[in-house]
Order: structure tokens, then C-alpha cells, then sequence
């Protein structure tokens, strides 16, 4: 999707992309990105708009489907992915819309593990089998049930890994090959590691979905989302649709998301360190019956994530306490320091309860399948002092 060219020499790494990549020349030689907020885009001559309008010119027309601000942003994450290209959209869930609509018909079925966020769940079992599209929900770890779900109509796999809330981790070379052989396409949320920790398409992943409102934005500012995938699906597949159907990102937006990405690294390395440092707290904790973070030693596939995720367990924990639903309740009532949102991903600590909250639309009996409990609470780590957040979560511990 992107019109902007790369000034980077050959071979430069992750870090250096994250800063530089997609980085326009320009007349006035601003050092920042510049921000287009523009509908429109004009034309020198009417017969220069013909031809633009054609696609016989490459060119900007209207920023429904093409901006420079945005296209930046899809070039600097594609980059740090390792896909040939990317395109943003409004939301972490008008990516995967776009994703199904770009690549599914009635008739088509797709495998999905009945652990990913619960409006995921709603969006492929629910709204696309209004229009013929049906979905096998499937265990996040276990390849042999992947497999088994297959059929001859299966087009896309679709895993996020580690999963919400209980970071669970799906085997992405398994799930690629089993996609590979029966003719579909492996489609990974990457939101909880990112590019930073993980990239899906080094491991044989065909997409990549982004919610851009979690740790590429890093601080809850903006809503936004990306697919990063081939250039020949984004270009034949996903442009087309967005031109006509327009799940949009905004340039502001865009904007916002991509000066996020220049601190990426740095902030899931810091973020990371505290959340592994707090579940094993946790652990020690008699309130709490267990702790989910693929850190731990104790995690069931803590060797498979640290293989997967750069030796990093990412900032995202959760944790069932004793005495159920009321107890989870107590704990997250108490904090005076973690912020009450099921949003995720920024410097501040956040803390919610899955099953009335992120999962709260889903059937109990999903609920259940998911191993969403009363008790459990999700606790996604920001950047302030361990201490005090082990102090903030030992206020409520300390009342069950």
C-alpha cells in the first residue's frame, strides 16, 4: 500500500527501523514525520486525474485508501514484521474483518483457537456466519486438534498468540505447515508481543494482525490497526476492499502509532521485566491459586514462548485468586495505583476482570472453554515502580 520509498541502506536492523524506516524525503527538510491531515489530494491537469483514477499513475487520490502519513506507518511496520507490506485500518478488529471479507466467501470455514480475545470470537462464530462463513473453535496449544478440525472448504487459520487473557501459546511453525498442506492461510494476532518480541511471518505466518491501540500506540491514545501480509494479497486483496468498503485509518492516528513504534523495543523490553517480576510475586502469594505469564518457569509452554518470543515473556499476566468472582472483584477494587480499563498495552498499568469485561459478551459456557474463571483478573504492566505495584495489588490480597 505504501508510496513511500526507503533511504535505509541494505540490512539494517530492527531497532534502527523502528526510528528510521519510511522516513520521506521532503522540501522543507522537517525531521519529524510530517502528519497529512487531508481528504483529498490535487491534481495538476484533469487528464493527470484520469489516469490516477485509472491506476495507470501511481499517486495519492483520497486518504479513504491512500495517505502519506499512513502509508509511513504501514512501510515502518512492515519493516519490523518482515512482510513485504501492510495496511492500516481503524481498529485491531477492522483489521480482521478486512482480513475475512479480503479472504473468505460463503461456503468458506476457518479453524480458530477458542482462545483469542472474546470479540474475535463474536466477530468469526457470530456476525460471519450470518453471511455463510462457519468457524471451528479449536485448543490454542494442541496442533493435532487444529488438524483435525480441517475440511475441504478451510481457507484461514486464525491463533493470537500468547492469547487474552490467559497467554496461552500456539505452536506457529506447527499451525503453518498444517495451514501449508491443506491449501489455507495462517492468519496471527501479534498484539501482546509484537514486532518487538516476535515476528509470525519469519516463523511461516501468511498475515499478521495488529491492534495498533495497544503497544504500538503504547500510551492509549489512539484506536488503530494493521494487517501485514504479501504485497501481492495486500495490493489484489486488501486495497480494493478497503477503497470500496473504507475500515480506514485516520492520519492522525497513523501518525500517533508511528511515532509509538520509535520506542517500542525499549518499552516491551522494561515492561516485560516488570510483569515477570510481579507473577513471580504472585506466585508466592497465598490469596492466589495461579499465575499465567509464559515467563514462568511454570508456565505449560514457557520453553515453546521463549523459543518464539525472543526469550521474553511479554507484559501481559493474569492470575486466579481464591473465593471467586467477589475475591477478583475485592483485588481490582483495592488498587489505588493500576487503572480499572480492560484496555492493555499502555505505560500505565492496567487491571480488569475478563469474564464481565473483555470476555463479558461471551456465553458462560465459552467462557469456561476459554478457562476464563470468576476468580480470574488480567493485569497488563506498564512502567511504574514494581514495588509499588506489588504494593497496590497486595492491598486487595491482603482483604480476601
Amino acid at each position: 500500500m505504501s508510496r513511500i520509498g526507503s533511504r535505509l541502506p541494505a540490512g539494517v536492523r530492527r531497532d534502527t527501523l523502528a526510528v528510521r524506516e519510511g522516513l520521506p524525503a521532503s522540501q522543507w527538510g522537517e525531521h519529524a514525520e510530517a502528519l497529512f491531515l487531508t481528504s483529498s489530494f490535487v491534481h495538476p491537469d484533469a487528464e493527470t486525474a484520469a489516469r490516477r483514477f485509472a491506476d495507470e499513475e501511481e499517486a495519492f487520490i483520497y486518504s479513504r485508501f491512500g495517505n502519506p502519513t499512513v502509508a509511513t506507518m504501514e512501510r515502518r511496520l512492515a519493516a519490523l514484521e518482515g512482510t513485504e507490506a501492510c495496511i492500516g485500518t481503524a481498529s485491531g478488529m477492522a483489521a480482521i474483518l478486512l482480513t475475512a471479507m479480503a479472504l473468505l466467501k460463503a461456503g468458506d470455514h476457518v479453524v480458530c483457537s477458542r482462545s483469542v480475545f472474546g470479540s474475535t470470537i463474536k466477530l468469526l462464530g457470530g456476525e460471519l456466519a450470518r453471511f455463510g462463513v462457519q468457524t471451528s473453535f479449536v485448543s490454542q496449544t494442541d496442533p493435532a486438534e487444529w488438524h483435525a478440525a480441517l475440511r475441504p472448504t478451510t481457507r484461514l487459520l486464525f491463533a493470537e498468540t500468547p492469547s487474552n487473557p490467559l497467554t496461552e501459546v500456539c505452536d506457529i511453525a506447527a499451525l503453518a505447515q498444517i495451514a501449508r498442506d491443506a491449501g489455507a492461510l495462517l492468519a496471527v494476532d501479534n498484539c501482546f508481543c509484537t514486532p518487538a518480541l516476535q515476528r509470525p511471518a519469519a516463523l511461516g505466518a501468511d498475515l499478521v494482525v495488529h491492534s495498533g491501540t495497544k503497544y504500538l500506540d503504547g500510551q492509549g491514545r489512539v484506536v488503530a490497526g494493521a494487517v501485514c501480509a504479501p504485497a501481492e494479497l495486500v495490493e489484489g486483496k486488501f486495497v480494493p476492499l478497503m477503497r470500496s468498503a473504507g475500515m480506514s485509518l485516520s492520519p492522525f492516528n497513523a501518525w500517533v502509532v508511528l511515532k509509538g513504534l520509535e520506542t517500542l523495543a525499549i518499552r516491551m523490553q522494561a515492561q516485560g521485566e516488570r510483569a515477570l517480576a510481579i507473577a513471580r510475586w504472585l506466585e508466592a502469594q497465598p490469596q492466589v491459586e495461579r499465575v499465567f505469564h509464559p515467563g514462568l518457569q511454570s508456565h505449560p509452554q514457557h520453553a515453546l514462548a521463549m523459543a518464539q518470543q525472543s526469550g521474553q515473556g511479554g507484559a501481559v499476566l493474569s492470575f486466579v485468586v481464591r473465593g471467586g468472582r467477589a475475591a477478583a472483584f475485592g483485588v481490582i477494587d483495592a488498587t489505588r495505583i493500576c487503572s480499572i480499563t480492560a484496555n492493555l498495552g499502555d505505560t500505565k498499568t492496567t487491571i480488569t476482570h475478563p469474564g464481565t469485561t473483555s470476555h463479558g459478551r461471551l456465553t458462560e459456557a465459552q467462557r469456561l472453554a476459554a478457562g476464563i474463571v470468576p476468580g480470574l483478573v488480567r493485569l497488563a504492566v506498564g512502567l511504574e515502580d514494581v514495588e509499588d505495584l506489588q504494593d497496590d495489588l497486595a492491598r486487595g490480597l491482603a482483604r480476601l
